[in-house]
């Protein structure tokens, strides 16, 4: 009989503790680790976000860089599916913009310039491509190297990362002081929500994206040319030389520029094609098939067959930028210490048009004292 309890109450108590993890391990959590020095001296953190199904999410308060991001393949192993580096050291200086946050306006403008209610302003030209100087991703030093004040939270079972920075009246040429908050969250349904909100107190352009690379055989694991891609979008803008747009909205029926139905990126990014040659492969602005303007909508769809991962991309954005990682050239080495290749990763950056303050065609990115600048993006992982 007292053999009978105490074997009983092991197990019970075995029963217990075991219920007792299991419950602990299914428990959204949020823990931070030191990510190193910038060339500058100065340290940054990291905040590791992990859901109730184990997918998570590495975010730095450098940049408001997504560092990694562990989502499983159709076999439920775990796997890193985004491009960046192990500590804050290489951020500053490369010009890939891994994971990072973009701001004040993603993307090109042209020559650098707007002018806004009469006044024009120069901002820096710090990108050329075919030699056409233009305004890029926000500037020499854009919302991508800066450090945001970081609030760790857990919200409906969900964690996040609440990340607010002021750029200042005059920083990088833009005016008015812009009061920024961008709020990451990994959310039940395996999928990275990013909603961004910011106030002024003079007008000026906002336009802001996030600039992870993807790949979802792992990060490091060769190009992405076999994954598949569809896009919600039966336009884009097609470009000039400095990859500025030309104020048109060119259907994509007939195009290599067509992802109405899924295709392979390497299907046609190396087709004889003008707007391709320009690129040096996809690197162009989407105009998504939008029924409700402002109302979340699926965007993007990819999926991946070894691995049987997917992704979509629900944003209420007019538009995508999808860039086929053809600035890669194996000079950079990431979190596996393997080298990035031509193509090794791709975008899908959700945004206002490119160059929206010089194009009076485009939706509006300008932003006014008493308004609120509102936008949500999610990247949900599944499995087929």
């Amino acid at each position: 009989m007292k053999t009978f309890r105490f074997v009983a109450f092991s197990q019970l108590a075995m029963f217990l503790l075991g219920t007792a993890a299991n419950l602990f391990a299914a428990s959204p959590s949020i823990t931070m680790s030191p990510f190193g020095q910038t060339p500058d001296g100065r340290e940054a953190t990291l905040y590791s976000l992990k859901n109730a199904n184990g997918v998570q999410a590495d975010i730095t308060d450098l940049g408001g860089t997504v560092v990694r991001l562990l989502v499983p393949d159709r076999t439920g192993k775990t796997g890193d599916v985004v491009l960046g580096f192990n500590s804050a050291t290489p951020y500053p200086t490369q010009t890939a913009y891994f994971g990072a946050l973009i701001g004040r306006i993603g993307n090109r403008v042209a020559g650098g310039k707007f002018t806004l209610d009469g006044h024009e302003y120069q901002l820096a030209r710090n990108n050329s491509p075919q030699d056409v100087p233009v305004h890029l991703h926000g500037g020499r030093v854009g919302f991508d190297k800066v450090f945001w004040r970081a609030t760790p939270l857990i919200s409906q079972g969900e964690p996040a990362l609440q990340l607010t920075y002021t750029s200042k009246d005059g920083e990088e040429g833009y005016p008015g002081n812009l009061s920024v908050t961008v709020t990451y969250t990994l959310t039940k349904e395996n999928g990275l929500r990013i909603d961004y909100q910011a106030t002024t107190d003079k007008a000026t352009p906002v336009n802001l994206t996030n600039h992870s690379y993807f790949n979802l055989r792992g990060e490091g694991d060769g190009d992405i040319l076999g994954h598949e891609l569809l896009l919600h979008a039966g336009r884009y803008t097609p470009v000039l030389p400095g990859l500025i747009p030309n104020g048109q909205l060119a259907p994509v029926a007939g195009t290599p520029f067509d992802f109405t139905t899924f295709h392979a990126i390497g299907e046609r990014v190396d087709a004889v094609n003008g707007q391709l040659k320009l690129g040096g492969g996809y690197d162009h602005n989407w105009v998504l098939d939008v029924a409700k303007p402002g109302a979340l909508a699926k965007a993007a769809e990819v999926r991946e067959s070894t691995t049987g991962r997917t992704m979509e991309v629900w944003t209420t954005e007019p538009g995508i930028q999808f860039y086929s990682g053809n600035f890669l050239d194996g000079t950079l080495t990431g979190k596996s210490g393997r080298k990035y290749p031509f193509r090794g990763g791709f975008c899908l950056e959700t945004q206002h048009f490119p160059d929206s303050p010089n194009q009076p065609g485009f939706p509006s990115i300008i932003l006014r004292p008493g308004e609120t600048y509102h936008t949500t993006t999610v990247y949900r992982f599944g499995t087929y």
